[in-house]
């Protein structure tokens, strides 16, 4: 089955893309906790990358880890989503694609204490 939206070209394409992504990001403020903890993590740390006497490039490293984040929680959270919509009964497989996006979360995380601790180290 396709979407009656794929038909789209052009400017109006661009703008119901720009919809939907505001509809999803606004989806995942009102309903994932951990997304909004990330998003107040990026409310401080951004304009700190930004303060902070490092290198144009370390800004730039520095707010791309903490971009990175939020943009790997949306896509765990995204599979989440997926994966209770098709069941919520416990199943290896729900069980392992949840478990492989939270990890997936865990390690950007670690990016950016190693990306921070290297620039401001530097």
């Amino acid at each position: 089955m396709e979407s009656p939206y794929k038909g789209k070209t052009g400017l109006v394409r661009l703008w119901n893309a720009f919809g939907y992504s505001l509809a999803g990001f606004r989806a995942a403020y009102k309903h994932e906790d951990a997304f909004r903890q990330e998003v107040l993590l990026a409310i401080v740390m951004i304009p700190l990358a930004l303060w902070l006497p490092v290198s144009h490039i370390g800004k730039a490293l520095m707010i791309s880890s903490v971009l990175l984040v939020i943009v790997i929680e949306l896509l765990n959270s995204a599979i989440e989503a997926t994966v209770d919509r098709i069941s919520l009964e416990n199943h290896d497989l729900a069980k392992r694609a949840k478990d492989i996006g939270s990890s997936a979360v865990l390690v950007s995380l670690i990016n950016v204490l190693v990306v921070w601790g290297l620039v401001l180290t530097a």
